[in-house]
């Protein structure tokens, strides 16, 4: 019986959990779903200067609000550091790694040499073979790995296909620094083999650095995992995905209005693909996620279309569900504090029962929040330019002449659309003549949901107020 799969996610905590990485994550964490493994986290946090308690907070928040779960706990790789000595000094004691004792001013006139010679620099070995009685005194040495000198080192990819790195290359990189710190490329294969990973998804980035960590694998006689390489996001001009393009923290995506379900597709289908579907939910993504179905080529990052499956799943949300994932947005959003603090279990009705009207207009939360707003704002309400036009002296001496038939009316879209039909057939206007200054009045707007459904959402009591203020 084969191992089950186990994936893992590595940020460094400098920063952001950026674009990139949530969907490195993702992938991750779809294929463990998929093959009904699991995924792990370990945070890489050797960089003891730029590492933040802040930047790994805010890494777990994202993933956790993209839904991406983790099993077991966090791992932290400095605290590993030891484990990572023992294993350094194993390979020394193997005869497959040694002590090196070269200067910083030896290995800089190493560099210079090679330079002039054209050739690109390379540590030359000049310890690999010495014996360890002709160390200098007082020297601290770094540990290098002896790497294979003729030949290839191959990496096996799912996505990238087999590559091959001539070994001479790849020269005797160090594992260990004078320090007794472990340089990354060390400390990434023990964790990975002690954390029993079997599958390494992540940027096409580390390619060359999948063939320095072979060498150590097979050093150490351990199972190389399964790798796969996928390609970095660009810009939709084409190059590296940088800020301008949109590589923000996943929390300033939460902060445009984005639902988690709809980022997670569209970053599946950056640089994945399954047939031509476009909108996915997280259940299909897990089905259908496979390492091979991956793209080689890089794909292009593009606002426009983020919002239209965003737009498609605001959509197919139902109201309950939206509404809460509205409110959830609000201490995130730009004018989001003052509705929080107004609302309550009777706007939260109001919400729900607006929702079918106000999410057919919106592509974001930030949309359906500015679009809810006549549901928060008291009388008498302020009208913006369009709605004021409206509100005019024709525009009042309308909403004068159908009020009292509204007054009378039973309070439903139908009764209330049947009563304002009656009266623009009886007063020769046309439906849209009436509506519009209703709107206007109802909301302080020129656009919103169904009027008849706004009166419905407001109450009676409410709607007629609003409508009496401007019927003046």
């Amino acid at each position: 019986m084969s191992s089950p799969v186990i994936t893992r996610f590595a940020p460094s905590p400098t920063g952001y959990l950026h674009i990139g990485g949530a969907r490195t994550a993702l992938f991750n964490w779809l294929y463990s779903k998929h093959t009904g493994g699991k995924m792990l986290l370990r945070i890489e946090d050797t960089d003891r200067e730029r590492s933040t308690e802040a930047a790994t907070a805010a890494i777990l928040e994202g993933l956790t609000w993209l839904g991406l779960t983790w099993d077991g706990d966090a791992i932290s790789q400095w605290e590993r550091a030891p484990r990572h000595r023992e294993v350094a000094e194993e390979l020394v004691k193997a005869g497959k790694a040694y002590y090196c004792y070269a200067s910083p001013e030896e290995l800089d006139a190493m560099r210079e040499l090679a330079r002039a010679e054209g050739r690109p620099p390379r540590y030359d070995g000049r310890w690999r073979d010495r014996d360890p009685s002709e160390a200098p005194e007082g020297v601290k040495p770094v540990i290098r790995i002896k790497a294979p000198q003729t030949g290839e080192t191959v990496v096996l990819d799912d996505v990238q296909g087999e590559v091959r790195f001539p070994n001479k290359d790849l020269d005797d990189f160090i594992i260990l620094r004078s320090d007794g710190a472990p340089t990354y490329m060390h400390a990434v294969v023990v964790d990975d083999h002690d954390m029993g990973v079997t599958h390494i998804i992540r940027g096409d980035d580390h390619l060359t650095n999948a063939a320095r960590q072979t060498i150590i694998y097979q050093a150490m006689g351990w199972d190389v995992p399964k790798m796969s390489h996928i390609p970095l996001i660009h810009g939709a001009d084409g190059a590296k995905l940088s800020k301008r393009h949109g590589a923000l923290g996943v929390e300033a995506y939460r902060a445009m209005g984005y639902l988690p379900e709809a980022l997670c597709n569209y970053l599946v289908r950056l640089g994945w693909s399954h047939g031509d579907d476009e909108i996915m939910t997280i259940e299909q993504m897990i089905e259908w996620f496979d390492t091979k179905d991956i793209n080689k080529g890089a794909s292009r990052f593009d606002f426009q279309k983020l919002e239209a499956i965003n737009g498609h799943h605001i959509r197919a949300s139902d109201p309950e569900t939206l509404t809460q994932a509205l409110i959830d947005v609000l201490p995130y959003i730009e004018g989001g504090a003052e509705l929080q603090a107004l609302l309550n279990d009777e706007r939260r009705a109001q919400l729900v029962a607006a929702m079918p009207g106000l999410k057919d207009r919106a592509k974001t939360l930030v949309e359906l929040a500015d679009g809810a707003k006549f549901l928060f704002v008291s009388r008498p309400l302020p009208l913006d330019e369009k709605a004021a036009s409206l509100l005019n002296e024709e525009g009042c001496a309308i909403l004068k002449a159908v009020l009292p038939q509204l007054e009378a009316a039973e309070w439903t879209a139908e009764a209330l659309d049947a009563v304002v039909r009656a009266h623009a057939e009886s007063t020769g206007l046309k439906l849209g003549k009436i509506a519009q200054p209703l709107r206007a009045a109802l909301t302080g707007r020129a656009t919103s949901p169904g009027v008849f459904d706004v009166l419905v959402v407001l109450g009676r009591e409410e709607a007629l107020g609003r409508i009496q203020d401007q019927a003046v």
